[in-house]
């Protein structure tokens, strides 16, 4: 068992940090918004701190899974920023889906203070938090990986070291890109039945059991024909991850037609005012 701290309860940080706390970790919080840490503690025991710095203090591993590269160099970085009560020998493990920049920019300043860093974000969704089957995709140093990896299993299914310092972030881009133009195909595969006056779940149930199934499908395609989009993965998200994916292919000069047009899509959902709805909410625009 690992002394351990997590850094960001939202929608994905508070079940990654309750798997840690029943796996039997002792487990540090903090939160931005102080109430929200004093919230998990009163359901999971543990400790809340008031600040990353304090909550990094005395910790083997320190986890964090934030918004964007900016918000992490501020847990991290600023004066109160987790680096600042990291010991030497310890570990930071980053969850948030950001820019293999930051990730080889912190993995430098950990090594400068004597200390580990991995970038380690993460796939699988709220539902895959709460259920501690999210998939894990890594990049850093193998004999850091090596111990950090039995603990991540505490919210994880599967996690995989994929190479040096920033690979886990350019693997998770692969995962947006695979994942927009699916349910672009999905949704135009809808709104085409729609069309054609089919029984949708029908067609669903026997194609989603064929080379057109996917998880996107199994898990999507029946609220899709229904119009919820109240749940899951929020388009804004969504946007997030595509910037910093075409942001990538700028400098490595892959072409990425698919994924830049489906980028423009999600900004027509979000002018639709479907900012927190559902990535698969792409089928929206279609049928309005």
């Amino acid at each position: 068992m690992a002394k351990v701290a997590f850094l960001g309860l939202g929608v994905m940080g508070y079940p990654m940090a309750r798997h840690l706390k029943d796996k039997g970790h002792e487990v540090t919080v903090y939160n931005r918004s102080g109430a929200k840490a004093d919230k998990w503690v009163s359901e999971n025991g543990g400790r809340a701190a008031r600040t990353p710095r304090e909550a990094a203090e005395g910790q083997e591993i320190v986890f964090a899974c934030v918004g964007n590269d900016d918000d992490l160099r501020q847990v991290t970085l600023g004066p109160d920023g987790a680096f600042q009560g990291m010991g030497k020998g310890t570990i930071f493990v980053d969850h948030t889906t950001a820019s293999a920049e930051v990730a080889r920019e912190l993995y430098a300043a950990a090594q400068e203070k004597g200390f580990a860093f991995i970038d380690a974000p993460v796939s699988g969704g709220q539902a895959g938090a709460e259920n501690g089957v999210l998939t894990v995709m890594c990049g850093g140093d193998e004999d850091v990986y090596a111990k950090a990896e039995p603990v991540i299993m505490s919210f994880a299914r599967a996690c995989r070291l994929l190479g040096p310092t920033g690979s886990g972030q350019l693997t998770k881009m692969i995962n947006q890109i695979c994942i927009a133009g699916l349910v672009q195909g999905l949704a135009e595969g809808i709104h085409f039945g729609k069309r054609a006056g089919l029984d949708i779940e029908a067609v669903l149930e026997v194609i989603s059991k064929g080379a057109a199934g996917s998880w996107q499908m199994e898990n999507r395609g029946k609220t899709m024909n229904q119009g919820k989009f109240d749940f899951g993965f929020a388009v804004d998200w969504m946007r997030k991850d595509l910037s910093i994916v075409l942001g990538e292919a700028r400098k490595n000069g892959a072409s990425l037609p698919v994924t830049a047009i489906v980028d423009q899509f999600y900004a027509e959902v979000q002018k639709m005012g479907g900012n927190r709805w559902d990535t698969s909410s792409l089928i929206a625009r279609l049928d309005k």
